[in-house]
């Protein structure tokens, strides 16, 4: 081609022709176009423009450039062009251009002016450069982030769900789990369990567990659905007919329950649940949509479906997570719209999937531990109410074993002027242990109701050991203690005790200490003959300590000192009353047993000098309930005891608040409760603990219920607070001083 016009016309004419020939022969796609006033006439390519077109020079020399134009894929682009090309001004820009033949390219376009000497542009020079390969290996970069932009959003939800369902003793985990997802992955999430029927669940209430009855939310049945003129029936994929008729009538139509077939297992889901749609009433469709109705009101944007998930267990369907629409942006860096939703739907059923084992796996944890809580409960010792005795108990197991160990105590109210006293230790810390200390435990107890006097009462137990063959060795006390009567009034109390290879009971009167050591004989199931009893006589102020082993028994001391040592210590109980004396003990003894810990304090009162008596031991009570009503009552005697051995006046306030916080623990735990009492200087602090993790919450109560008004009390009258502990939960109570 022949040199163009106003293309250096001032250089030679050979270094024209190199410039041509240079243009020319280029590796890059080059053009050359006319004025704008002559709509740009094409008027030079090279070939490296005919080879990355298409286009053969003929095809496109004198025509305008409109040609190229109309190959761009997208409009923007020729309007930016258009105005560079107006302007007078150089562009580059990257654009996605056709073939001749069709097929795309994508080109860096170069537009550049060429003026003459008085400014006017009299040409322009178009460079484009084949980018392609270097546009696909950049998208597939922006696609791989964008894929690990996702997985790691999916991942971070997951991973900060699965912390909070690591917590599921938390009462409102599932809660916290919705608040996550609402916002961040959709508009509105919640978890219902089917539990007896479809219910909102905020957490996992281990307190109460479910029946397993829970499968049918319902009575609805699918075909007996009564449907009115005129009504518009909608199953839960959107779909919905009309019932017209000109005779009132009622019709059955056969409606499906999507909702309930998920419960049921019969579809895996997700299935879409429209608001707008009608659904028999009795459905768990129409009782989801209801609820849903009341939930949703308060949403700036109400959706109008939800999707419903199955959350899956071991066995069965455990309840639903049902979310709303998928936020406009969710999940930054998703991609597309379709691979955003597909993507949370996904991360719902992990997330779905993840609460169902959880759940499942609480409520194993909560059942098996219901069951241990039951036997421990039936073996654990109990303490009866005994009318004019000051008794406490206290049993500790060694923190390294179960909960339940071999030794055990018991308090019986035989009758009203006989009250037996048992304290016993099986051989072993293992459950074989504790299975022997039942048996052993109800075969005393049989005896002791049915016998009077202690050594037949051992007698009879030996006989029936040996004929029951129990594994284990064992040694107990009975003692039964007997009031006045008429021909006996200088003494307040009478005991006759027999001794079957254990420890011999204290007697502390006085500042001194005697060892009830008559009447003792072999372990029982040993006794290969008569067993004898020992009686003592009790007066006002006296004081009975029965204990086991492990209160004194360290591996690095004889038992023999250990005694001297459980002697020593009762000469110095300054206490004025059961507890105080119990205290004093295991804080000079058992800051760290090494066995089972097992001790009953039974003091007979003194109305003449208790009142008078100078109380120095440490103002620290503590007791171990069943959790049962009858707990209440003696709760409430074991603080006026206290408060009276203190010298506490104003102990009816203290005794409501225990009350109070023991019902409550009674109420809504389980197991046994712990019952501490301190006097901090400036009040009475209570303390109860219990194995339900849940904290406790004042209500308003209910004008045709009882109940909902005990923590009202408390407050009135103590600052108080809760705090988790490693088995449940502890509420403790300060009493106010009188006149705040």
């Amino acid at each position: 081609m022949g040199s163009s016009p106003g293309l250096g016309t001032d250089l030679p004419a050979h270094v024209r022709e190199l410039c041509t020939r240079a243009m020319e022969g280029a590796g890059v796609a080059m053009f050359v176009t006319g004025p704008r006033s002559d709509e740009m006439p094409i008027v030079w390519v090279n070939a490296a423009f005919e080879r990355q077109t298409g286009f053969a020079a003929a095809e496109v020399l004198g025509r305008s450039p409109r040609v190229l134009e109309s190959l761009l894929t997208e409009p923007v682009e020729a309007q930016e062009l258009r105005a560079a090309v107006a302007e007078g001004r150089e562009i580059t820009h990257t654009v996605r251009t056709l073939r001749r033949d069709g097929s795309p390219v994508w080109t860096q376009l170069s537009l550049s002016p060429l003026a003459a000497p008085d400014g006017t542009v009299t040409h322009w020079v178009g460079v484009q450069v084949d980018v392609s390969e270097h546009l696909e290996r950049y998208a597939a970069q922006v696609a791989s982030l964008a894929l690990e932009r996702r997985e790691r959003a999916v991942l971070d939800v997951v991973s900060r769900s699965s912390d909070l369902l690591a917590d599921l003793d938390q009462p409102y985990a599932l809660r916290d789990i919705t608040e996550l997802l609402a916002g961040y992955v959709v508009d509105w999430a919640g978890f219902y369990l089917n539990d007896d029927g479809l219910r909102y669940a905020e957490g996992v209430d281990t307190a109460a567990p479910p029946s397993g009855r829970g499968q049918r939310h319902g009575r609805y049945t699918p075909g007996a659905f009564p449907v009115a003129p005129g009504l518009h029936t909608t199953d839960a994929l959107g779909d919905s007919a009309a019932v017209t008729g000109s005779v009132p009538r009622v019709r059955l139509v056969d409606v499906p329950d999507r909702v309930q077939d998920v419960l049921d297992g019969r579809i895996e889901g997700p299935v879409t649940l429209d608001l707008s749609a009608t659904y028999p009433q009795w459905s768990a469709s129409g009782w989801l949509q209801r609820d849903l109705h009341h939930r949703l009101s308060g949403l700036p944007h109400r959706p109008g479906s939800v999707t419903v998930t199955a959350v899956p267990g071991r066995r069965r369907i455990l309840g639903l997570l049902v979310t709303g629409d998928v936020p406009d942006a969710p999940l930054h860096g998703l991609g597309t719209e379709a691979e955003a939703r597909e993507g949370v739907r996904t991360l719902l059923q992990i997330i779905a999937r993840r609460a169902g084992t959880a759940i499942d796996n609480v409520r194993l944890y909560a059942r098996e531990h219901r069951l241990a809580e039951t036997l421990q409960r039936a073996m654990l010792p109990e303490q009866a109410d005994v009318t004019g005795l000051d008794v406490w108990t206290y049993y500790a197991p060694n923190s390294e074993h179960a909960q339940v160990g071999g030794d055990w105590y018991d308090v019986l109210q035989i009758a009203p002027d006989v009250v037996g006293l048992v304290i016993g230790d099986v051989v072993g810390h293992d459950v074989e242990a504790a299975a022997a200390m039942g048996q052993l435990r109800s075969v005393v107890r049989s005896y002791a109701y049915e016998l009077t006097t202690p050594g037949p009462v051992l007698e009879r137990v030996d006989q029936l050991v040996q004929g029951m063959r129990i594994p284990r060795s064992a040694s107990l006390v009975y003692a039964a203690l007997t009031q006045p009567d008429a021909a006996q009034p200088e003494d307040a109390w009478r005991i006759e005790y027999s001794r079957a290879g254990h420890l011999p009971p204290l007697l502390l009167r006085d500042g001194t200490v005697t060892q009830l050591d008559d009447a003792g004989g072999a372990l029982v199931g040993f006794g290969g003959r008569s067993r004898s009893t020992g009686v003592a006589a009790l007066a006002p102020g006296d004081t009975l300590v029965f204990y086991t082993d492990g209160l004194i028994e360290r591996r690095d001391r004889a038992l023999r000192v250990g005694l001297e040592a459980l002697v020593a210590a009762s000469e110095a109980v300054t206490a004025v009353d059961a507890a105080g004396v119990g205290e004093e003990l295991l804080s000079r003894l058992a800051d760290a047993p090494e066995d089972d810990v097992a001790l009953v304090v039974v003091r007979i009162p003194d109305p003449v000098h208790d009142a008078s008596a100078v109380v120095l031991s440490p103002r620290s009570r503590r007791w171990l309930l069943p959790s049962e009503p009858a707990s209440i009552g003696r709760a409430r005697h074991a603080v006026v005891r206290t408060c009276q051995a203190w010298g506490v006046r104003d102990s009816a306030n203290a005794e409501l608040v225990v009350s109070e916080l023991v019902a409550n623990g009674v109420l809504h735990g389980w197991g046994h409760l712990a019952l501490r009492l301190f006097d901090t200087g400036d009040g009475i602090r209570v303390e109860v603990e219990d194995s339900n993790p849940a904290p406790p919450v004042p209500t308003d109560g209910h004008p045709n219920r009882m109940g909902g008004f005990g923590m009202q009390i408390v407050e009135r009258l103590a600052d108080w607070g809760w705090r988790p502990t490693a088995s449940g939960k502890l509420v403790w109570a300060t009493l106010r001083p009188s006149g705040r």
